[in-house]
């Protein structure tokens, strides 16, 4: 008796052998990423400002937002010579690293929204780059640990960052969202490489959400809501074509009270680049602080 794959069957029999291994590599998940999110209130939106603006900057987020700053130093943060005023505002809705170059800012540094604390640099920029995103800084140390700065499909730029001693907030009353805008060419690819490296999930896929939320009424965006141990992260699908405010805003906070917000931020001295308006799950306003700084704040109005 001849075996099933003698000939005339030892090509179809090859080729079925081959079907065989692709399925069956197919069928095993994927090698998990380790896990380096610390917590979202290790999250921060940095803030570049002239130098003879941070300090009313920092007056008006905390007048904002409460909270406390820490203490200003100067110091390079940077992998190359420069010098800036550092400092770290908390608040309970979001924490801002507040930086005034009183040199040139180096490349690629200020095109960084965030810095994500990690559990470890090396490991973190490895699963990074596994994850799909290019490292455009290698790790460097830092006055107080060390840093990278990475980037995602999209072009979203982001700082990972370690430290030596291990710090310890509380976390956010209300955990803020970080808002990143991409193209619908580059979406499919930045949320499988983000969700894989914060080991997070998609927590709802809007095809068709109110276009007045990025400034369009009477039209549809996608939105994409992320959750993680790094927080909340809101992806708005654009063709570009965004009206001002839209796109220059890199954080959204959510608080109880948006009028009593907005209040104090006017008199603290805050712009309000656009009043509070109803969306589909929110009331939310666009506020600039001195400096220039833009940011969304909302009242959640449905869960």
């Amino acid at each position: 008796m001849h075996s099933p794959c003698a000939r005339p069957f030892a090509r179809s029999c090859a080729i079925l052998a081959l079907a065989l291994v692709v399925d069956a590599a197919q069928a095993r998940p994927p090698e998990a990423l380790p896990k380096v999110a610390v917590g979202a209130q290790y999250d921060t939106t940095h803030v570049y400002v002239a130098p003879a603006d941070v300090d009313r900057f920092v007056q008006s987020f905390v007048a904002t937002f409460g909270g406390q700053s820490t203490k200003q130093v100067v110091a390079t943060v940077t992998p190359t010579p420069s010098s800036t005023t550092s400092q770290l505002v908390q608040t309970p809705v979001g924490t801002v690293s507040v930086f005034g170059f009183q040199t040139p800012v180096p490349y690629p540094f200020g095109a960084e929204r965030t810095g994500y604390l990690v559990t470890d640099l090396d490991v973190a920029v490895k699963a990074a780059r596994q994850a799909g995103a290019d490292v455009l800084v290698a790790p460097f140390p830092d006055p107080i640990g060390r840093d990278a700065v990475i980037q995602w499909p999209g072009g979203v730029d982001m700082q990972l960052y370690w430290h030596t001693a291990k710090p310890a907030y509380a976390p956010f009353a209300t955990i803020p969202e970080n808002r990143v805008y991409v193209s619908a060419d580059r979406v499919k690819a930045f949320v499988a490489s983000f969700v894989a490296f914060s080991q997070g999930k998609v927590v709802s896929d809007a095809a068709n959400a109110p276009g007045a939320e990025i400034g369009r009424p009477g039209e549809s965006y996608r939105r994409v809501r992320i959750e993680s141990t790094f927080g909340k992260m809101l992806v708005l699908v654009s063709d570009g074509h965004l009206p001002y405010p839209f796109g220059r805003e890199s954080t959204g906070y959510e608080v109880a009270d948006l009028d009593d917000t907005l209040a104090k931020a006017r008199a603290a001295g805050v712009k309000v680049l656009r009043e509070p308006e109803a969306q589909d799950d929110r009331t939310a306003a666009f506020v600039e602080f001195p400096g220039g700084y833009v940011a969304e704040i909302h009242r959640v109005t449905a869960h």
